[in-house]
């Protein structure tokens, strides 16, 4: 059946431009000058998608938005037609439930690219297939049942996502779920964790780079952003992006066009965008951190991925599929889990919440017999946080060495043990890196923010003092 669109604007030489290009990409059109119209042709015929303009000479569009998020339950894509650069008015919109937006004077590639998506997103409704993606998040706890239900919502949306939550609590996951059940799910997904990203090499990793633009491009490369076209781009730890780069990418999302390096004109980009970082983002702007302009256009819809420790009920599912998961990598059969194992795990409070479950298993994994996890094998007193820095257990050889020396010299220089101070500075040096390596179970993305230096400057020092894999 050929697509239906209702047109919703004022201004009869829009509506015919609107018209003869959606006639052309196959689709028939209603158009209609005013809320009361758009109304009844609403109610008499059943719609692929809607397209709005704002400003109408009985309302504006967000009220045709609202009406149809709550007559319609959201199920007709609804996209609106916003003055340029009145990004305000763009966020409203998608807050209220509209899929996207486009600026005047309307761009006709633009347009298309956003007619495309909304049939997709229509065909969804029909077929039912956002029910078919895998279920990545797993539990049945309040919270989590809880955040299900706001995925399938927001992947009905084009809108930007931040989400929130606890470092390994799996916001990559539901940045993973909103994509395969939206109407991008057959296109890329591409991650990031921004903070991983050197500061001068930034700007070519998100936008890419012409050839010959710096020393050392022998050849055109596609950024992020370009390898991501058509689908999702999920920017993780952009709290951790520096505020030049924060700059250039508000511009991206603003204009949703980028410019390589070394290009002389932006390149249009159709890339939905959804970030997430373990940090408190709005504490961030308050300290002058990141960008308030930025962090409106980024958290249009916010979701908050729920701390382990608030789903203890979910462990022994949880520890079931991961198990599961591990044995059938090791290709023997999955072990069991005794009951005063899986107490203590219910009773653990999980600092690094599911990342850190997967890293204890794995372990017990490696460590239990006969086919049996015991408490003793999970060895929770090694992953008790901070103290573990302490902890005799969980310290390398290199470590124990180093804090026994400490301990009996407590920091003073001696000649006796120490050649030169720059030897006693370095053991200090090795000391601290390798026991806050340790407190962020080796992520040194973490351990660089813990120890306020660049991720850069991490590297060079594991190199110097020999700890770099």
């Amino acid at each position: 059946m050929q697509p239906l669109a209702l047109v919703v604007d004022d201004e009869p030489d829009i509506c015919e431009l609107l018209t003869l290009t959606l006639q052309r990409m196959d689709v028939r059109c209603h158009t209609a000058a005013t809320l009361e119209q758009a109304r009844r042709l609403l109610a008499e015929h059943r719609y692929h998608f809607c397209l709005t303009d704002m400003r109408l000479p009985d309302g504006d569009g967000l009220e045709l938005v609202e009406r149809i998020q709550r007559d319609l339950d959201g199920q007709l894509p609804i996209a609106v037609i916003t003055a340029h650069g009145n990004t305000d008015t763009a966020i409203n919109a998608l807050k209220l439930g509209a899929f996207d937006f486009v600026s005047k004077p309307v761009d006709l590639e633009r347009l298309r690219g956003l007619v495309q998506l909304a049939l997709r997103l229509n065909r969804e409704r029909d077929d039912q297939s956002a029910t078919s993606a895998p279920r990545l998040l797993l539990g049945e706890a309040p919270a989590m049942r809880k955040l299900r239900a706001q995925i399938a919502k927001v992947a009905r949306s084009d809108a930007p996502i931040y989400i929130s939550g606890e470092s390994g609590s799996g916001k990559e996951l539901a940045a993973r779920s909103i994509h395969l059940q939206g109407p991008r799910a057959e296109q890329p997904f591409v991650a990031v964790n921004c903070g991983a990203i050197p500061t001068e090499l930034m700007e070519s990793e998100f936008f890419g780079h012409k050839k010959g633009s710096f020393t050392g491009a022998h050849r055109d490369k596609p950024g992020l952003f370009q390898s991501a076209a058509g689908g999702t781009l999920f920017l993780d730890e952009v709290a951790d992006l520096p505020l030049p780069m924060q700059v250039k990418l508000l511009r991206t999302i603003q204009e949703k066009a980028v410019r390589p390096i070394g290009a002389g004109q932006e390149v249009p980009v159709d890339v939905r965008i959804l970030c997430a970082t373990h940090k408190d983002l709005s504490q961030e702007v308050i300290e002058g951190r990141f960008r308030n302009d930025l962090y409106y256009r980024i958290n249009v819809i916010e979701i908050q991925v729920p701390a382990l420790r608030e789903r203890a009920g979910d462990i022994p599912l949880l520890a079931d599929t991961i198990l599961r998961r591990i044995a059938r990598a090791a290709g023997s059969p999955p072990p069991e889990l005794a009951p005063a194992a899986l107490g203590a795990l219910q009773r653990y409070r999980f600092p690094g919440n599911v990342r850190q479950l997967e890293n204890i298993l794995e372990r017990a994994f490696t460590l239990c017999d006969e086919g049996l996890i015991r408490e003793e094998d999970l060895n929770l007193e090694q992953d008790a946080g901070p103290s573990s820095a302490v902890n005799p257990v969980s310290r390398s050889p290199r470590a124990e060495a180093i804090a026994d020396s400490h301990e009996q010299y407590r920091g003073q220089f001696e000649t006796g043990h120490y050649g030169s101070l720059d030897e006693f500075l370095e053991s200090i040096e090795r000391q601290t890196i390798e026991s806050t390596l340790q407190e962020t179970r080796w992520n040194r993305t973490a351990a660089a923010q813990k120890l306020g230096i660049s991720f850069r400057s991490l590297r060079y020092r594991l190199k110097k003092l020999g700890l770099e894999d």
